[in-house]
């Protein structure tokens, strides 16, 4: 649960920061988006219920971890809010003491900016963390990453966007960058070098099966084995935490009715599931019109403008090691580009999300079938001692 603070937090003439204690408070803090980026036309508003669940006590985070929201208040109405949080999968995994932000948000004073991360800073330092990282939503899992560059276009589903000042005002306040993400831009009207299809015959003749991940029957089964390959491929990606296999299937029951299963292929090797390209149609088009409500009006809202998406994202590519002598990435790639322009499908472009700067095989790969870098994201880190 969460842990209790002391009511004294900095403030000055024009305003207060105070920790979330009641559901006043609580409101307030899931206010503060929807005030700050009331004019921003790139914005997607975030579906409020799920970020309010993150805070509820079911939330299986707080079996392993410990936060404190905090808000910046001025004259009753919140400008700015945080959270402080503790995850002890982390600290076990990378065996040092380190503390997380997220859920920052905040007008552009810079005064009040860093007093929610001091106030955030203080916190975690009362809980023993030497050093703290973010933004991270608790884990990278969630929401993670500060745009940097980029800001031109909104994001994609389930990608962050924050104004430019943010990492502005962390630089200003002597945080330095830990690590550096990409977005990738594809053009659908471009052809893929033949290499790719190339590599699906060669993945096929090695006695690669292809197929597409199943959404009605069957769709436990494959959201297990995702996990079990998921967890098995990215368990040393940095600064990432495991889940559990309950985790992992309420998200993906919660995305089943999202999933175009042309644009999600999977690799099997003896019954064996080997690899994935994980996409998902962009989302935030029909998101965009409902105001962080999925109520009756907002449903409605969703269907009406879900049929204007003409673009998705491409959130993960995944191979074993041992497959991709058989070409099992090229495969991927060439099914999930090939199944986004069959005929009758609208998407005119892909987004592959995020890539790490130093994961230079996979930006290899990436590169060498057309991508091209058009946002990155920062994650940023500051000693507490």
């Amino acid at each position: 649960m969460k842990s209790s603070v002391n009511e004294s937090f900095a403030s000055s003439p024009t305003f207060q920061i105070i920790p979330v204690t009641n559901g006043a408070e609580q409101v307030m803090f899931l206010d503060v988006p929807d005030i700050l980026y009331a004019n921003d036309l790139n914005w997607v508003p975030p579906l409020r219920r799920e970020v309010a669940e993150k805070f509820e006590a079911d939330n299986p985070f707080f079996q392993y971890g410990r936060l404190q929201q905090f808000i910046a208040v001025r004259n009753q109405k919140a400008i700015g809010r945080i959270v402080a949080a503790v995850n002890d999968r982390l600290i076990e995994r990378e065996g040092i003491a380190i503390g997380i932000f997220g859920f920052f948000e905040c007008i552009e004073e810079f005064e009040v900016a860093q007093a929610l991360l001091n106030a955030a800073g203080d916190w975690l330092r009362e809980q023993g963390m030497t050093i703290v990282r973010g933004p991270i939503d608790l884990s990278t899992h969630n929401d993670c990453l500060f745009l940097v560059d980029g800001f031109d276009s909104p994001p994609m589903v389930m990608m962050p966007y924050n104004p430019a000042y943010y990492p502005q005002y962390l630089e200003q306040d002597d945080w330095h960058k830990a690590k550096d993400a990409y977005a990738y831009d594809f053009r659908l009207d471009k052809p893929l070098p033949p290499e790719f299809e190339k590599g699906y015959q060669i993945a096929c003749k090695s006695g690669v099966k292809f197929r597409p991940l199943n959404t009605k029957e069957g769709f436990e089964k494959d959201a297990i084995s995702l996990y079990q390959l998921f967890t098995k491929a990215f368990s040393n990606n940095w600064s990432s935490t495991p889940r559990t296999q309950e985790e992992f299937l309420e998200e993906a029951k919660s995305l089943q009715s999202l999933v175009d299963p042309d644009v999600f292929p999977i690799a099997e090797y003896n019954g064996e599931m080997i690899g994935f390209w994980m996409g998902l149609p962009d989302y935030n088009i029909a998101l965009k019109h409902v105001n962080g409500q999925l109520n009756w009006l907002g449903i409605l809202k969703f269907l009406w403008h879900r049929r204007q998406i003409d673009q998705g994202r491409v959130i993960a590519i995944c191979s074993l090691p041992e497959f991709r002598r058989k070409m099992v990435p090229l495969g991927l790639i060439y099914l999930g580009m090939t199944g986004g322009i069959k005929k009758g499908k609208p998407y005119k472009r892909a987004e592959l999300s995020w890539v790490y700067e130093d994961n230079f095989p996979s930006r290899k790969l990436i590169e060498a079938s057309g991508g091209k870098i058009y946002k990155t994201y920062r994650m940023y880190e500051k000693s507490l001692v």
